[in-house]
């Protein structure tokens, strides 16, 4: 019964000595798992301000251009006729007449 106590005293002892955690490993000891070697480290994303933009200005619009008043008949000699699409006055018509047309100006 000795030797039976004394192999159960061997045994648990034995067992007790490799139950027992080490005390943590703080430091790098070489790498582990899928990847083997020093360690790498990433720092944080480098964001760029962006420049300055040059922004044109205003769109220049010449004023527009001063029309001649246009004409609201045409005179063409002895014959008299509205116009039937606008005219600057003074410009070129015609009237219709019984032998063609007559041609005039615009007033």
């Amino acid at each position: 019964m000795r030797k039976f106590l004394l192999g159960t005293a061997i045994v648990v002892f034995a067992a007790g000595a490799v139950l027992v955690p080490n005390k943590a490993q703080a430091w790098w000891r070489g790498g582990g798992g899928f990847f083997y070697g020093p360690p790498v480290f990433v720092g944080p994303p480098v964001i760029y301000v962006p420049g300055p933009v040059y922004v044109p200005g205003p769109v220049y619009a010449p004023p527009p251009p001063q029309y001649a008043p246009a004409g609201q008949a045409c005179y063409a000699g002895a014959y008299v006729c509205p116009l039937d699409q606008p005219t600057p006055a003074g410009g070129p018509c015609s009237c219709p007449t019984n032998q063609g047309r007559a041609y005039g100006r615009a007033q």
